[in-house]
């Protein structure tokens, strides 16, 4: 079968380190943290109390007060990526066979805000079932696709796949296939989170997923560092137009990168830790390069999941020695997570945007807070540390790993 290319001709974030691409390329090369204490609610009694929120987004500079009130923010962030994509690529639905377009949008959360305001508004009142007319509409985690594909009119693939923290690398991937095998000639496809919430923070302290280090916020996030005690929770959204070579040819678009390929795999093993041997990590990439047809030693960049838990950076970096083997010191890794925090199921397509931008640019974003390097991690993995690097880039990877086992890869190229 002869199988389409896909390419990335538009951008849209939604970020703790700025509210479209530009400002959080910016900030993420500039190695700024989006760390600081939490505003939505009363952290007095919770063991954490700081988080990466977004920040200086007002709903009402893109809806309506009408519009806002029936939209979750992980989908009013969602909306708002998506419209920057749209414009960044150039293009609008009088353009395109809208029979041909869709949206493959994730959240690994869904309406977690709107939920807990429900809940506590609904106890509050002596447990009287009333209940906005929205609710169930505001708290779905499709949502978020149906949305952007009703307001561009895109009549294609649509839907919400949810495998955790991995969603939106996922959602990257399914968009990838449906390129390929000519289903459609563009896919908007990415994710959203907004789950700083009381249930959401205090869920992951319950399960002691988050850092404590509530004395230094900005310095919490420290990937592969010996003293690193969890992760910093973030929120937001990552849109990628993804479109079929030549039809973004045909309209003489500009291409970021090529997707060249996904992987994907489950550990098999454990509800919330990754397999010890890193089993799952190693096959999402070593998938995702023979799908990209591509050696180990064809990568250049790698941003790692690497959240900041105890277990989860170091047994990623393991993962990686063993494919990489002797390439390993040649590779560029860096965990943009110590900026932006870990967005969940939107973590995965901001993560991806940083790939697009290192192709595009050639710099590696940074590494930072990460002091004393875990021993676990092997002396030649180069982690990027302190500052952003410059060097060629012609192949990145993002990894993305969920709760579940879930694991997924996806790989960009410069285009040729």
């Amino acid at each position: 079968m002869n199988l389409k290319r896909a390419v990335i001709t538009g951008l849209g974030a939604v970020t703790p380190l700025g509210n479209n691409v530009p400002e959080y390329w910016k900030n993420l090369r500039s190695g700024i943290s989006g760390a600081g204490s939490i505003t939505r609610f009363d952290t007095t009694n919770f063991r954490t109390r700081f988080a990466c929120e977004v920040k200086g987004f007002d709903p009402l500079d893109h809806f309506d007060a009408k519009e806002a009130r029936k939209l979750d923010p992980f989908c009013q962030y969602a909306l708002v990526a998506a419209d920057e994509a749209m414009k960044d690529a150039g293009i609008g639905s009088d353009d395109i066979d809208c029979t041909r377009a869709g949206v493959i949008w994730a959240s690994g959360m869904g309406g977690l805000t709107t939920l807990d305001e429900q809940l506590i508004e609904y106890a509050g009142r002596s447990n009287k079932p009333r209940f906005n007319p929205f609710f169930i509409t505001k708290i779905i985690s499709n949502m978020g696709a149906g949305l952007i594909s009703i307001k561009y009119g895109f009549q294609g693939v649509n839907f919400a796949p949810v495998s955790a923290c991995a969603s939106s690398t996922n959602a990257i991937a399914e968009a990838l296939l449906y390129i390929r095998l000519g289903k459609a000639d563009v896919i908007i496809a990415g994710g959203s989170e907004a789950v700083i919430t009381e249930s959401g923070v205090g869920g992951f302290n319950a399960m002691k997923a988050l850092s404590e280090r509530n004395d230094s916020p900005q310095t919490a996030s420290r990937p592969f560092d010996v003293s690193r005690d969890g992760f910093v929770m973030g929120e937001g959204a990552g849109a990628l137009l993804i479109e079929e070579l030549e039809h973004a040819q045909a309209r003489g678009a500009r291409i970021y990168a090529e997707l060249v390929g996904a992987g994907v795999a489950a550990d098999a093993y454990h509800m919330t830790a990754p397999h010890p041997e890193g089993l799952g990590a190693y096959l999402a990439m070593r998938h995702a390069l023979a799908d990209a047809r591509l050696l180990p030693s064809d990568v250049d960049y790698v941003n790692a999941h690497a959240t900041s838990t105890p277990t989860g950076d170091t047994i990623e970096i393991k993962a990686m020695a063993r494919l990489f083997s002797e390439w390993l010191p040649n590779l560029s890794i860096s965990a943009t997570k110590s900026m932006t925090g870990h967005l969940l199921g939107a973590a995965g397509a901001v993560e991806a945007i940083a790939c697009v931008k290192a192709i595009q640019n050639n710099i590696v974003p940074p590494t930072i807070n990460t002091e004393s390097v875990d021993p676990e991690v092997p002396s030649t993995a180069d982690l990027t540390l302190g500052k952003e690097r410059t060097r060629l880039i012609n192949i990145a990877m993002s990894n993305s790993f969920g709760f579940g086992g879930h694991n997924a890869t996806v790989v960009f190229s410069n285009i040729d």
